[in-house]
């Protein structure tokens, strides 16, 4: 009897997903693929969370081909700009103070590779958020804690910035 050695590897260094799969009761592997992220001439919010999540999972893919590979990219576009992880607590501060009281929307694209089954799934969410009115001291105590500091648009709905969301 052969012993099964696929592994379960996530590409991404983003804390969320990792607390999601171990929820989930999966045991896997992290490895953090080193891609240019930069949205690209005339691609829209869905084709560039998509093109990540599969530029993600394909870099890990190739050296490990026989395993299952799951790339994911999110954004927050408010209007016409497309908000990132940001660079510094100060750039955290401006994104949070742009969405406060506004409706925005959340792109996150998945995919899920195993390269010698010729397998790849793609697809993507884009979820509506709707920010209270906030507060500049309830903005600079929640970026003094840290949590937005990696996360898209400065926030984390799932965490302590579950008090900046009036509806999704």
């Amino acid at each position: 009897m052969e012993v099964s050695t696929t592994k379960i590897i996530l590409a991404s260094g983003s804390p969320r997903r990792k607390e999601l799969l171990s929820d989930l009761g999966y045991q896997f592997d992290i490895i953090i693929p080193n891609l240019d992220e930069s949205l690209l001439p005339r691609e829209n919010p869905s084709e560039h969370v998509l093109r990540l999540s599969l530029a993600k999972a394909r870099a890990i893919a190739m050296e490990h081909s026989d395993d299952i590979i799951i790339g994911a990219d999110t954004i927050v576009v408010l209007g016409d700009k497309i908000l990132g992880k940001p660079a510094s607590p100060d750039e955290a501060v401006s994104m949070l103070k742009l969405l406060s009281g506004k409706p925005h929307i959340v792109y996150t694209g998945l995919t899920l590779m195993i390269l010698n089954e010729n397998i790849i799934k793609s697809d993507y969410d884009a979820t509506k958020v709707v920010f209270n009115d906030l507060e500049e001291s309830a903005i600079e105590k929640y970026v003094a804690s840290g949590e937005p500091l990696d996360k898209a648009g400065a926030y984390g709905i799932q965490g302590m910035g579950s008090f900046l969301v009036n509806h999704y």
